[in-house]
Order: structure tokens, then C-alpha cells, then sequence
């Protein structure tokens, strides 16, 4: 259904581009947001956590290597995972290949705002 109507949902002001990749907006509703996350070949997101929001991330392309407090997973196309409100967590690429993940974030605050880095091989740690 998503491949079919990407046109409809997809709009230039929806993409952000990041240094490990980018992501899309694609639906927003009361008090949750959908997004596509697409990783690039070796890149590394934050390793962080949320105050307001919990996150359910389902792989559709590539391994994704993930961290999750202290455990480290990694997950395969159709593999998913419930990163809880409070956990700190981040993806990684360590493949050749780039990695899309659909996330579904739930709670009260949905914005860039709600992330506290720990970690960040960008330098965005505060």
C-alpha cells in the first residue's frame, strides 16, 4: 500500500536529511507520527533516549544493528523491535548496504526536541 500511493504521502518538506542517512515524515495523528528511516553504508545515529515518546521500529531493508540499553540486537528485513519511553537506544549500518526502517512513534512529544544524546560521532552531543 505504501509503495503505491509514496507520491501522495511523500513531499519535499517532509524529508530531513541527517549525516548517517535520512528520514520521512510520512503520517502524523494525535500523539503519534509515522516515519521511514533509511541508514546509509556505515552510518551510526545517536546512541540517545526520548522523555515523551516510545518507538516501534520494523526493519524493511538491510540489517540494522541496534542498541538497546545494553543489549545489542541486530535485526533483518521483517524483524521488528519496541524500544520503550526512557531506553536508551540507537541504530546502526554496518553493512554495504543501505538499511529502512519504519518507525512508529507514540507519546505526548513527537519532536527532534525530546532527544538527549549520549553518544554522537557527528559531535552533536551537548
Amino acid at each position: 500500500m505504501y509503495e503505491k500511493n509514496k507520491r501522495k504521502y511523500i513531499k519535499r518538506k517532509n524529508i530531513y536529511y541527517r549525516p548517517w542517512g535520512k528520514y520521512t515524515n510520512l503520517f502524523e495523528g494525535n500523539e503519534f507520527l509515522i516515519k521511514e528511516l533509511y541508514v546509509k553504508p556505515k552510518g551510526i545515529l545517536s546512541l540517545q533516549k526520548h522523555h515523551h515518546r516510545a518507538e516501534h521500529w520494523l526493519v524493511t531493508q538491510g540489517n540494522a544493528k541496534i542498541t538497546l540499553n545494553k543489549d545489542i540486537i541486530i535485526k533483518k528485513p521483517g524483524e521488528h523491535i519496541f524500544i520503550p519511553l526512557e531506553a536508551i537506544h540507537r541504530v546502526q549500518n554496518p553493512g554495504k548496504k543501505p538499511v529502512k526502517i519504519f518507525e512508529a512513534q507514540v507519546g505526548s512529544i513527537l519532536k527532534e526536541s525530546d532527544i538527549v544524546r549520549y553518544q554522537d560521532v557527528y559531535g552533536r552531543v551537548k
